[in-house]
């Protein structure tokens, strides 16, 4: 049953996460490097690969970051990982979907797998408790029946985005998801506006399911974003 994100009504005093906030993010080669990251409301947990999760410097203590599997998931290791990822990301070829489906980490886990059938690969991957990744730049039809099995999953999913126009599509197209709307038709013309009067608690009902959107400048494309009508809140 589509879920009704209302437009126009009052929000709650309890003032949920927006639509934007802490919606994108990007890769770090270390630490350092993701504490240099502008502090925009938009950017959200920064991408670091686990191998270089090791010596946390000091400032690094409390960062939220998402662990990039670039080692084995020995369980051991992970433990001891400064900071501890809140989420794990896993790149993981076509051929190697059955190892992914059992890895077994500390947080949740988000797969992306480079080719074959995108919803029944988002299939397994829910049924293993895992979030499907969306890679960047894939068809509409693709894109609307990938969010025909993620509406409505307890997983939710991460997405790329090659810039801010794709991840307003990606907006656009998950709140017509949640509504049993035209998929397709939100992706080709997706409206700021629409966006936009959505209320908190419904915007809090996107970003359930669309976690988190990674793009090479979050810091310009949240800028960008702005300017197509759709500022952060």
């Amino acid at each position: 049953m589509p879920i009704p994100l209302t437009l126009g009504m009052p929000p709650s005093r309890e003032e949920p996460r927006g639509l934007l906030t802490a919606l994108l993010t990007r890769r770090h080669p270390t630490l350092a490097d993701a504490l240099d990251a502008p502090d925009h409301a938009a950017i959200g947990d920064p991408v670091v690969p686990v191998s270089a999760l090791t010596e946390a410097p000091g400032e690094a203590a409390a960062l939220r970051i998402v662990g990039e599997l670039d080692v084995a998931p020995d369980a051991e290791h992970l433990s001891g990982l400064h900071p501890a990822p809140v989420r794990y990301q896993l790149e993981c070829p076509a051929a190697e979907l059955a190892e992914a489906l059992a890895i077994a980490v500390p947080a949740p886990l988000t797969v992306y797998v480079d080719t074959g059938d995108l919803p029944e690969t988002a299939r397994a991957l829910v049924g293993a408790g895992h979030s499907p990744g969306l890679p960047a730049g894939r068809d509409a039809g693709e894109i609307a029946d990938f969010l025909s099995v993620l509406a409505h999953a307890g997983t939710g999913f991460a997405a790329r985005a090659r810039d801010a126009g794709e991840v307003l599509a990606l907006l656009a197209a998950t709140v017509a998801a949640l509504r049993g709307d035209d998929v397709r038709a939100a992706l080709a013309a997706p409206d700021p506006a629409r966006l936009t009067g959505l209320i908190p608690e419904a915007a809090a009902a996107v970003r359930e399911i669309l976690l988190a959107v990674e793009v090479d400048d979050p810091a310009a494309v949240a800028r960008d974003l702005a300017g197509l009508g759709l500022p952060p809140r």
